[in-house]
């Protein structure tokens, strides 16, 4: 083995900076000048200042692809009943680690990855628009802790990003920055995908940025995931144009597979009937496919069942059709992501770069999503926090009345929390379960033709998500900078599983032997092989914990890997042992205060402001946290505008996000007010038609102290009609699902006949503004 790699190894193993820096830092000071200036040309002797890093001759493209909410036994890849013939390719032709493991959700997961450090040192504890004045929950990446990007680019590489970034700080991500934690000042040379507090998106009518700007929706109407292939295919071919013999980075984030899953009918006619036999059958085969494979030893059985999960058996026959087909659509939606992830494949085919790039393949960013629960629809369908829940039985009378619907560009589609525990197969609970394999524990490829002897291999040995950077490095031969644009680093944290990547067979000791997990002040911490869970938070019963206790578990992996046999009470003094470890790595890494899910620091809310002026032409004004602390407050939309010549139709204000919609248009001369959410829609109408000239609009949305809000429209502040619309209206302008808030237009479907998509408003436009009231 090379001597200089083994040296790089043993440094990012024990935690030190991977030394070395490029002679050639892109953003170095101004060299001392070590020519000759003469009067003349003919009498100087030029020198040039070495500001372009250069890689090693031959240095391999590299490419990671982080897939969203996909849990072990999801796909083919991995024993799973989802076809993904790309990823069985990349498997059969490289490495599969079935010992790998995130942080069991999204934000955290990326601000590991991106930096080779714990998620808590790099400040996201939580989400990156959940922020708390403490450093390992402040949601600010340090400057200190370089991204790949930034390192790879300081080693020669050109750098992109694709898709769901979600490491900008969402305090950052309005359009008055600052700009500076966006991913192109983040070592990234272009950007393409969702940024700031986004977590999920539709997938019909994103809302993309192009570096800082944003994108206009897509005039073909393509899915995210087909626009995100082409852009990465455009980097290459452009890159590779301009300078054939430098290598590239691309980071590929696409966000599939989190809610809504959206894909077309082709892609989910390929999974009709096949589900049929329910999430049990599922996981018993899926368990089975496992143990063929060899990614679990012999004899595994399936896990404890998860608390209040139903058996299949248990449903009505309508139940069973609706759930079903929520995983086909689910399934369909993956499987067409692997087939536009191949289509980048191809393409590196095409231009023979395939075989001089490292792929790492990380099949989830955590466990599969449980928040559909009983039913696959979100709780946040009701958008009235002081009203009840849609009834069971009317979601699924629902569900089979537009069930031929889910997937299209006016559905929201989830999934029942009976097909997150069968694709977590064969480990317990979900995403958001940091103390728990099921929420931490995903598979993960990596393909290196040149750098793998053994193709179709399992490794076991135990890594995670913070040493995909470390091992990047050292595969490639880089190094990682001791300063970064003016700044010191802070040492790597991950360690480098290049050892398990290069070794011949899976006869190789694990070099990795401690890692804390934190969400929630829900903790675990693993040792050698042996883990030990404190589940503290009961304020996370959303999402039906079972162990809703403060009562230490222990499981020893190494011979129990779905945590099915309580040893904590054998072996107490383990426990006691293993939370002394946790205790010195949450010291070390900024776990502490442990911050509970639900707790909100009100010293912490966003733009306290009463009143919004809102500037015709502007694009991004909802995204989060602009409108943050809105959450529940009554509000007033007010629009000036100035018809002429009589053409009255146009929209006012809508608003799309997690499956809600309303809208303020004109119609034939009327004003109206339209609202869809959960299972209703209400629609009213002025008593009176809009007059031509100046005329000012206006909608006061009061919610009531009981139940339902109270909707009135006004023209020239003369009430013109007033209705209780009940608790569907939306109670807060921010989402994590994108800026949706529109003036003057829709953007995406308008869920209303009414209004033709796209809807623009005809008359002037002269004013707009939003009031909150108390």
């Amino acid at each position: 083995m090379n001597k200089k790699l083994l040296n790089i190894r043993n440094l990012a193993s024990i935690g030190l900076l991977v030394a070395g820096t490029p002679v050639a830092a892109q953003y170095s000071p101004t060299p001392v000048f070590t020519g000759q200036i003469g009067k003349t040309v003919k009498e100087s002797q030029p020198a040039y200042p070495q500001h372009n890093p250069k890689a090693r001759q031959g240095a391999p493209n590299v490419i990671w692809i982080l897939i969203d909410d996909l849990g072990f036994g999801g796909t083919s890849a991995f024993g799973g009943q989802i076809q993904t013939p790309t990823f069985d390719y990349l498997a059969a032709n490289g490495l599969r680690f079935n010992n790998f493991h995130t942080t069991s959700i999204s934000a955290p997961t990326r601000a590991s990855l991106l930096t080779g450090r714990n998620h808590h040192s790099s400040h996201v504890g939580m989400f990156n628009y959940d922020s708390y004045g403490a450093p390992g929950y402040d949601t600010y990446g340090p400057l200190e802790n370089g991204t790949i990007a930034e390192v790879l680019r300081e080693n020669g590489y050109n750098t992109f990003a694709i898709g769901k970034y979600n490491f900008t700080p969402a305090a950052d991500g309005t359009n008055a920055g600052p700009f500076n934690r966006w991913p192109t000042n983040r070592g990234f040379d272009h950007f393409y995908g969702y940024n700031g507090a986004t977590a999920c998106d539709d997938q019909w009518h994103p809302f993309l940025y192009r570096n800082t700007q944003r994108e206009p929706d897509d005039s073909l109407g393509q899915l995210a995931i087909t626009r995100f292939t082409n852009q990465a295919i455009d980097f290459i071919a452009d890159q590779k144009t301009a300078d054939p013999d430098k290598p590239f980075f691309l980071y590929f984030a696409p966000g599939t597979a989190h809610f809504p899953h959206q894909t077309t009918p082709e892609w989910i006619d390929k999974y009709k009937g096949k589900f049929d036999a329910g999430w049990d059958e599922y996981a018993k085969q899926t368990l089975a496919n496992q143990i063929k494979l060899g990614l679990v030893p012999a004899g595994t059985k399936l896990p404890v069942r998860n608390k209040d999960l139903d058996k299949w058996a248990s449903l009505s026959a309508n139940e069973k059709k609706v759930f079903a087909h929520q995983m086909e659509v689910y399934a369909g939606f993956v499987s067409q992501a692997d087939y536009e992830i191949g289509r980048l494949v191809d393409y590196l085919k095409q231009i023979n770069q395939l075989d001089n790039t490292i792929i790492v393949v990380a099949l989830g960013d955590n466990g599969a999503e449980a928040s559909g629960r009983k039913t696959g629809v979100l709780g946040a369908r009701s958008y009235d926090p002081k009203s009840k829940a849609d009834s069971k039985d009317a979601i699924i009378a629902n569900e089979l009345q537009n069930i031929d619907r889910l997937g299209d560009e006016e559905s929201y589609p989830f999934y029942s929390e009976g097909w997150a525990a069968a694709t977590n197969t064969p480990f317990r609970y979900y995403k958001g379960y940091a103390d728990y394999e099921g929420g931490t524990r995903n598979g993960l490829i990596v393909y290196y033709p040149k750098g793998i002897s053994e193709k179709g291999g399992i490794r076991t040995q135990y890594t995670h998500v913070s040493d995909v950077l470390p091992t990047t490095v050292e595969l490639t031969g880089s190094t990682v900078p001791a300063v970064i644009n003016g700044y010191k680093q802070n040492p790597i944290e991950g360690t480098s599983f290049a050892y398990a990547v290069e070794s011949v067979d899976n006869n190789i000791t694990d070099q990795k032997h401690v890692q804390y997990y934190e969400l929630g002040s829900s903790y675990a911490i693993y040792k050698d092989g042996w883990k030990a869970q404190f589940p503290n938070d009961k304020s996370f019963n959303y999402r039906q914990r079972g162990e809703l206790d403060s009562i230490p578990h222990l499981y020893h992996l190494a011979v129990d890997i779905n945590e099915s046999k309580d040893l904590a009470k054998k072996y107490p003094e383990k426990v006691r042992e293993l939370k002394t470890v946790f205790e010195e790595e949450a010291a070390k890494y900024n776990v502490y205060p442990l911050k509970p899910w639900s707790y909100q620091d009100p010293a912490a809310l966003k733009n306290p402001r009463k009143h919004y002026q809102i500037y015709f032409g502007s694009k991004n004004y909802t995204e989060y946290p602009y409108f943050s602390g809105t959450e529940g407050k009554s509000y007033s939309l007010l629009s000036e505008i100035l018809i002429e010549d009589g053409k009255t139709d146009g929209v006012l204000y809508s608003y799309n996000g997690f499956g809600s919609h309303f809208s303020l248009y004109i119609k034939d001369g009327y004003y109206y007010y339209f609202n869809k959410g959960g299972l209703k829609e209400s629609k009213i109408k002025s008593s009176k038609p809009v007059p031509s000239g100046k005329v000012k609009l206006r909608a006061d949305i009061d919610f009531a102290k009981g139940d339902g809000s109270i909707v009135s429209l006004y023209i020239n502040d003369e009430k013109v009609a007033s209705e209780n619309v009940g608790g569907n209206v939306p109670f807060s302008f921010s989402s994590m699902a994108g800026p949706v808030l529109q003036i003057g237009r829709v953007w995406g479907p308008s869920y209303n006949s009414d209004i033709k998509t796209p809807g623009i408003l005809q008359p002037k436009y002269l004013n707009a503004s939003i009031d909150i009231k108390d």
